[in-house]
């Protein structure tokens, strides 16, 4: 712990924030492990464009769905509760893909339900969670150093599996690194038992939140930000990926392609962390923006790996100049709205359906783009459009403004004694 707080500087360092910092990296590496790999686990079966962008959809349906079913239990049991039925979920779905095996290309819709089911619980859960948890004076630490551990997972999970699957027999290969991940969802399941209980009481009210946004022009900015964020998402999340894969055909390519650029992440989440204040939030959002819209010019004609790599590289440096500030300005803004302490749950639900609203946006325009036009020619002109929403993402938030700094704002108490 120590030598953790010379690395950090001067920041306070709580039991349930390293837990749940912890938990989140394990998530992390599960996920970067596995799941990058299912899709090329499916495209190698089908071949097929809209059997990708049917399960990805499927995910995004599923997750808002969750989410609000999810924040209900939040409000009747244990927060922490909920965080492990994600993760058990999550572990059901890796499960069901290894027992489908070849004939999981049939089984769109029941991957990406579950997949999306499990997700819904977990970040809903690790939301509210990070939302208690932090204070206004520890979030870009907190959510600068979950970015370090996320890239270090990144690093380490997909060039591992690329490794393992070029290595042993497909099937073999695929079994084997779902079956860690497992082990990963098991070992967070068993940190959860370190964090303090977090009961809430009341009635959910999400919709009276949505309709927050008609009162506070801060709560009613973030959530469009967080529509153009879902845009972008929504299918640069798999589209990247099968290009990688089709421009290569390996495996371990693809797990190289995620160890480059998770290390240039690693080290931008580092700086971003340190050197990123409160006052430059909005300054960086629109620098990150700006530097993710522009590197899809790499990517849009005459695609080779090379040029893969480069605008991978590229991204991984714009994420966290424009994540670390932005999330901390979104956990801000609920942090100051109306009755914060009460319906905390009810604002990071909303938050997510607005995010994954944009994501289904991108989604079916994708979709429609390759039923109705020629995949070939009709994506590159496609992402350009899509893609614009992480720089749009400043022009929701510019006007963003508090009676007071950010970093003296009156936090709200929870039951606990934390603050939120």
């Amino acid at each position: 712990m120590k030598a953790l707080q010379k690395m950090i500087g001067d920041i306070e360092i709580t039991k349930d924030l390293l837990m749940l910092l912890i938990i989140g990296g394990l998530y992390s590496l599960s996920i970067a492990l596995s799941n990058t790999f299912v899709n090329v686990f499916l495209w190698k079966q089908s071949g097929e464009f809209i059997d990708i962008a049917i399960y990805n959809l499927s995910i995004v349906v599923f997750q808002p769905i969750t989410f609000i079913i999810a924040g209900r239990l939040a409000k009747r049991i244990d927060r922490v509760i909920v965080l492990r039925l994600g993760v058990i979920s999550l572990s059901i779905f890796y499960l069901t893909v290894l027992l489908l095996g070849a004939r999981a290309e049939h089984f769109l819709i029941l991957l990406g339900g579950l997949l999306g089911i499990g997700m819904g619980f977990y970040w809903l859960a690790f939301n509210v969670l990070t939302f208690e948890i932090t204070e206004p004076d520890t979030r870009d630490f907190f959510n600068g150093f979950l970015g370090l551990l996320t890239s270090f997972a990144g690093m380490v999970g997909p060039f591992l599996a690329g490794w393992i699957i070029t290595r042993m027999d497909a099937f073999i290969g695929y079994k084997t690194i779902f079956a860690i991940s497992l082990i990963l969802f098991f070992a967070a399941v068993i940190t959860s038992f370190m964090l303090n209980r977090r009961s809430a009481e009341g009635v959910f009210s999400f919709v009276r939140i949505i309709k927050e946004r008609k009162k506070n022009p801060n709560w009613n900015r973030i959530l469009y930000a967080h529509f153009f964020q879902g845009l972008r998402e929504g299918t640069f999340i798999f589209v990247i990926v099968v290009w990688v894969f089709i421009t290569t055909n390996s495996e371990l390519a693809l797990g190289t392609f995620g160890l480059i650029n998770s290390a240039v992440s690693f080290l931008a989440y580092y700086v971003a962390t340190r050197f990123i204040k409160s006052k430059h939030r909005k300054k960086a959002i629109l620098l990150g923006g700006s530097i993710l819209y522009a590197a899809l010019s790499l990517i849009l004609f005459d695609l080779t790996f090379g040029k893969l790599i480069t605008y991978g590289v590229i991204i991984s440096i714009a994420y966290p100049i424009l994540l670390v500030p932005y999330v901390s300005l979104t956990y801000d803004v609920i942090g100051r709205s109306w009755n914060a302490r009460e319906m905390r749950i009810e604002y990071i639900v909303v938050r997510e359906l607005y995010l994954n609203y944009g994501r289904i946006t991108s989604i079916i325009l994708f979709i429609l783009t390759i039923t109705f036009f020629d995949e070939k020619t009709s994506i590159p002109y496609l992402l350009p459009i899509i893609g614009v929403g992480h720089t749009l993402i400043y022009f929701c938030i510019r006007k963003i403004s508090f009676q007071s700094d950010p970093d003296n704002q009156v936090v709200l108490s929870n039951e606990k004694g934390s603050n939120v």
